[in-house]
């Protein structure tokens, strides 16, 4: 690989391509995407919330009271269903 690199750099003192605009665009891509990368995902400011935060845990509070239970497909619709009258579903905005 860097005997390759070295070639393309010893090739284009002749007169053609510089070398360096060749290794030019992957190194530019590399950092293009390196920076985005570290912009977007934050790592160098963030903090590892599971490390350093600290959550008292409290006990759960609730009930489990069943309210409806429907069983079977007897009823396979909604009730007061608009799929089919458009004009009463879509409004305009003023």
């Amino acid at each position: 690989m860097i005997a390759t690199i070295l070639a393309i750099l010893a090739a284009s003192d002749e007169g053609g391509v510089p070398g360096w605009l060749l290794l030019a665009g992957p190194a530019g891509g590399g950092g293009v995407y390196f920076v985005s990368w570290r912009y977007y995902r934050n790592t160098h400011r963030s903090h590892s919330f599971e490390r350093e935060t600290r959550i008292e845990s409290q006990p759960i509070t609730g009930d489990e009271q069943k309210i409806k239970s429907i069983t079977g497909t007897t009823k396979s619709g909604i009730d007061n269903a608009n799929h089919s009258d458009h004009r009463r579903r879509v409004q305009r905005v003023p």
